[in-house]
């Protein structure tokens, strides 16, 4: 294929959120995992001020420090400056690669987003995308909104029947006034341990689990850190599993839903920030789960209707608890953008199901393109009959 034809993805990384650091290593992986046959990738970094720059030497340093990797603001390369919001506008010195694709109207054709938590993969960037009238890979807004949500995740997937631990919601203005109050209705409702959560937030960023009252005030207090709302969740004795779900290529058709995999903490408490990207040996990865073939399909039937119940389009990858003992299934959370790299289950999950790395990112720009098709067909004036 000419370069002139390949398709140009940008691959979005970094961002606002607390998991800024582990997009970074996401996109790494995505970068030198998409097919060069086929696309042509342009990196667009967000860094933790929200500024927006493009450039194809943006990931030299990240792709060769052994050091976790960072990203540096450069004006050169500056596409949005959250600085300037609200000042008298000044006039930003394109470099030689953005003047040469503005020559050509083609900047890019797709964008692949690779970032995680709020202000990311919580509809906000997708509705950005949406307006400009930009294909993008992964949900859509409404599905990456509810999803980043596990309140209101939750809350619709029981509607659809599925069960959830026991939860409680507590928003911040309300936990101000009666913190001693909620604490006492959560010991005496839920029982311990309980997982304490931010309610928008994912890589178990400020999560931490609660073993008695004492130390239930401070753990609610540090979510705060992270989200306006926090979720309290009754932890319950399970063994933690978790499944890719792929939208099919034949529109309408079922999705694609992966071999079941099995999360089992190694030195930790639970499946934490620390056990999933600071601790080599945090955890065992066991692909498929040791579980029997009927829970397994049980399991898969599960995170189909999860997919379908949220309004998911293009992946997700699906996390569940098997209760011990009753062999109950449990919702625990979606991810409407899960991790890409190297030791993340969406990928290791997909690639044990016959996808590989890059023919699943080539499904995934294919898929957002046919999307982005479909849409663009929808009639925007309104003709009397």
């Amino acid at each position: 294929m000419k370069q002139q034809d390949k398709i140009r993805v940008a691959v979005l990384y970094g961002g606002r959120s607390g998991e800024h650091e582990v997009s970074l290593m996401s996109a790494t992986n995505v970068i030198q995992h998409l097919d060069r046959s086929l696309f042509e990738v342009v990196p667009i970094g967000i860094d933790k001020e929200g500024a927006w720059f493009l450039g194809d030497d943006v990931f030299k340093k990240e792709l060769t420090s052994p050091k976790l990797i960072q990203l540096q603001r450069d004006s050169n390369r500056m596409l949005f400056n959250p600085d300037l919001i609200g000042k008298v506008p000044q006039h930003l010195q394109p470099n030689h690669l953005i003047q040469q694709h503005k020559n050509s109207e083609r900047i890019f054709d797709v964008v692949f987003p690779v970032i995680h938590g709020t202000l990311c993969e919580d509809g906000t960037v997708q509705g950005l995308l949406e307006l400009a009238d930009v294909p993008y890979v992964g949900c859509g807004v409404l599905a990456s909104a509810v999803g980043m949500d596990k309140d209101i995740s939750k809350r619709l997937v029981m509607n659809a029947g599925i069960a959830v631990p026991p939860f409680m919601i507590i928003h911040q203005g309300r936990w101000s006034q009666n913190a001693e109050q909620f604490c006492t209705l959560i010991t005496n409702q839920l029982s311990y341990p309980v997982f304490v959560k931010p309610a928008n937030t994912g890589s178990s960023v400020g999560v931490v689990k609660v073993k008695c009252e004492a130390d239930l005030m401070t753990a609610i207090s540090n979510a705060f850190r992270y989200d306006v709302k926090v979720i309290v969740e009754k932890g319950i004795d399970a063994i933690e599993i978790e499944l890719a779900v792929l939208e099919s290529e034949r529109y309408g058709e079922d999705p694609l839903v992966s071999v079941v995999g099995e999360i089992r903490p190694v030195n930790h408490e639970f499946y934490s920030y620390a056990a999933k990207y600071l601790d080599e040996n945090g955890a065992e990865l066991i692909i498929p789960a040791a579980i029997s073939l009927e829970l397994q399909e049980e399991a898969r039937n599960t995170a189909k209707k999860i997919f379908s119940v949220l309004d998911c389009e293009g992946m997700a990858r699906v996390d569940l608890f098997i209760e011990r003992g009753t062999n109950r299934i449990y919702f625990n959370e979606i991810n409407s953008i899960p991790g890409f790299t190297q030791i993340s289950m969406y990928p290791k999950l997909m690639a044990a199901s016959g996808i590989s790395y890059s023919e699943l990112l080539t499904r995934l720009v294919m898929l957002a393109m046919a999307r982005h098709t479909r849409k663009s067909k929808l009639s925007r004036d309104y003709i009397a009959t």
